[in-house]
């Protein structure tokens, strides 16, 4: 049962969909999810919502209703995962808490998705991805160091957040088969951004270093960053002790490659203006697919920056399943991102296109709903 709207918990929802999870989505009358609306529009339907909402069924319920909440507590009971994404509180408001939930249904795991979690002083704050990944220190590193902090161009904190869900849901799920009890998995945008964020708090724990936005570079790794070419940019990953004698000598600078105080990533990291300095005077003379083929003979890591032109035109993401075509049920052929991660025993897929609003209604809750709880 998915009770949330937009991203993070439609997105853990997709996700254990793509997988034969059967996803009942509620949706308010009339309007529906408001992802239906967002982004770009075909004939009045997002193509965002394809991929979002996408093996999932349509019931339309409104949950501002006895009537409606009395249906979504019937389907609830016969459900073994509900995720919901409202701020904390809404659902005990409405008699749906999970004490009231699991008293009906004791093996039901919820996903509750939020800004801050469900309990905490900030519990009852809106939270949205962008504050979240400012909070959860992502934001302060993003950019250049003499610019304002940038965002991503996507809702890293809401997708992030999502997977955590999806993590504690599959859990969840291995604990019930020992115990047969639900329990509650918890989820804050901000922690889940802050749980991807490396050695931020340990270095500032043990040396009081505050780390500082880098630009393209990986602070403190070397060498690893965005390199200019004559016709674009490549990123460099050269970091590795052996790739980066492989580095040194494809650009004809054995003498670094063989410097001792550079074997290692210490040595490396001190002395990184030099390397990059290095690098970037031998990539700016060629072009980006001279670069990347004469780095990749010598395995070491490098690539163009793709546009999603580059995606869609790309052999490997078509060999990996990664992009998959559809039909909207606008007549629309469109491509979509394939399913991921990839399982040799039980694969996941596109089993049902994203729903009309409401378009399973009466399938889901079928005649036995008819009747007064």
């Amino acid at each position: 049962m998915e009770l949330g709207q937009l991203i993070a918990g439609p997105f853990a929802g997709k996700t254990l969909g793509d997988f034969g999870a059967d996803v009942i989505k509620v949706e308010p009358p009339s309007t529906g999810d408001p992802l239906r609306q967002w982004r770009l529009l075909h004939e009045g339907a997002s193509v965002w919502w394809q991929v979002q909402s996408r093996n999932k069924r349509s019931v339309v319920l409104d949950l501002r209703t006895e009537a409606g909440r009395a249906d979504v507590r019937r389907l609830i009971d016969e459900a073994d995962v509900l995720i919901e994404n409202f701020k904390p509180g809404t659902l005990e408001k409405w008699g749906m808490g999970y004490d009231v939930l699991s008293a009906r249904n004791p093996g039901l795991i919820m996903l509750r998705i939020s800004g801050y979690g469900q309990d905490g002083p900030y519990r009852d704050l809106p939270g949205f991805a962008v504050v979240a990944e400012a909070m959860g220190g992502l934001r302060h590193l993003m950019g250049e160091p003499d610019r304002p902090p940038v965002r991503a161009g996507v809702s890293l904190g809401d997708t992030l957040a999502a997977l955590h869900g999806v993590i504690g849901v599959l859990l969840a799920l291995q604990a019930r088969q020992r115990t047969g009890r639900g329990q509650v998995v918890d989820v804050a945008l901000y922690e889940a951004v802050f749980n991807c964020m490396e050695s931020l708090l340990p270095e500032y724990s043990a040396f009081g270093v505050v780390r500082q936005p880098a630009g393209s570079a990986l602070l403190g790794i070397a060498p690893s960053n965005a390199y200019r070419c004559a016709d674009g940019q490549v990123v460099i990953g050269g970091n590795g002790d052996s790739i980066y004698k492989r580095l040194m000598q494809a650009i004809g600078r054995e003498d670094l490659g063989e410097d001792p105080e550079l074997a290692h990533n210490a040595g490396r990291a001190a002395r990184v203006d030099t390397i990059d300095a290095a690098i970037t005077a031998w990539t700016v003379q060629r072009s980006v697919q001279d670069v990347v083929s004469t780095l990749q003979a010598v395995s070491v890591p490098v690539g163009r920056i793709y546009t999603v032109q580059d995606i869609a035109d790309d052999p490997h993401y078509r060999a990996r399943g990664m992009i998959e075509r559809i039909t909207m049920v606008t007549g629309l052929s469109l491509d979509v991102p394939g399913v991921v991660p990839k399982l040799s025993d039980t694969p996941g897929g596109l089993h049902r296109p994203a729903p009309t609003l409401g378009e399973h209604t009466q399938e889901v809750l079928g005649q036995r709903f008819n009747s007064p709880e």
